[in-house]
């Protein structure tokens, strides 16, 4: 971001370049991070045709967020998203008012309609005010087909063992801080906060996964000490998740992210990431390859 809050397109631009070269299973856009509440609808086109056109050429896949709090928005976004054909689209529900399990169908049947033959991807973070609970993903499945991934805060053991009762073969993607616990009980990946963190590093802790996973978990339970120590404590000042994701990118350095948020959200100073480099390397090296 610009001072004047305007988007630096260049340094997205090489952000992106970054993130296609890192080996990463794809790339997404438009989530908590990347602000979707505040962009114009040109800002989201060009966003999106950014994303497209770079990972088309590097032949990563890659999904587009539709998300916006008005659900007559979200369609519009729905409909130009699709034509540059995503390997999914992900949405969240309309957020002003609460909706009942009807309503939750009702929005998804039409957005499903909309992006055919794009598949879904339901995001539904904890902050959310419609909670889906697991036992509603049953009959959202057979309304929905076209919905093939839900991106939910996660849960206990007795959590997943509910989704997988409801949830069927729907992937299950869970924060990227518990990845490895998640991955242990079924979900399928994450969004990840650790890739924000380093992208490479996230995927080479994701290899880790596959091949130690003993290790992975003590790396997990590293990063989750890491989060309450420094990052929790900027939460309960009033950052938020933006905030905190971009705080998480800086600190991490691995491209120009800066920690600036749109007006009127508060943005966490660059040197309290900055001051921070050389302890997050300490207590997670293996989520800096190469350094």
């Amino acid at each position: 971001m610009h001072a004047d809050d305007t988007i630096n397109w260049d340094l997205a631009a090489h952000a992106l370049d970054v993130l296609v070269a890192a080996g990463l299973d794809g790339v997404y856009a438009h989530g908590t991070a990347g602000e979707f509440h505040t962009l114009s609808e040109d800002e989201y086109d060009r966003i999106n045709e950014l994303v497209a056109d770079k990972c088309a050429r590097h032949r990563i896949p890659f999904q587009l967020g539709a998300s916006h709090m008005s659900a007559q928005t979200c369609l519009g976004r729905v409909h130009r998203a699709r034509a540059l054909a995503p390997s999914a689209l992900q949405v969240t529900l309309p957020d002003w008012l609460p909706l009942s399990r009807t309503e939750v169908i009702r929005f998804l049947v039409r957005i499903a309609s909309a992006a055919e033959p794009v598949p879904l991807v339901l995001y539904n973070p904890a902050h959310a005010k419609t909670q889906v609970a697991a036992d509603s993903y049953a009959a959202i499945r057979r309304e929905v087909p076209s919905l093939i991934g839900i991106k939910v805060a996660g849960g206990d053991a007795a959590w997943y063992a509910a989704m997988r009762e409801y949830a069927g073969d729907l992937a299950i993607f869970v924060p990227g801080h518990a990845l490895a616990t998640g991955l242990r009980h079924g979900a399928a990946g994450s969004y990840s906060n650790v890739a924000a963190l380093n992208p490479a590093g996230a995927v080479a802790w994701q290899r880790m996964m596959i091949e130690d996973l003993g290790g992975a978990l003590d790396v997990e339970r590293r990063i989750q000490r890491f989060l309450a120590d420094h990052v929790d404590p900027l939460a309960r000042q009033g950052f938020g998740n933006p905030a905190l994701d971009k705080f998480l990118a800086h600190l991490g350095n691995w491209a120009e992210i800066g920690t600036r948020v749109r007006w009127p959200y508060a943005s966490v100073d660059e040197s309290a990431a900055e001051r921070l480099r050389p302890t997050v390397r300490g207590c997670l090296p293996e989520l800096f390859p190469g350094e």
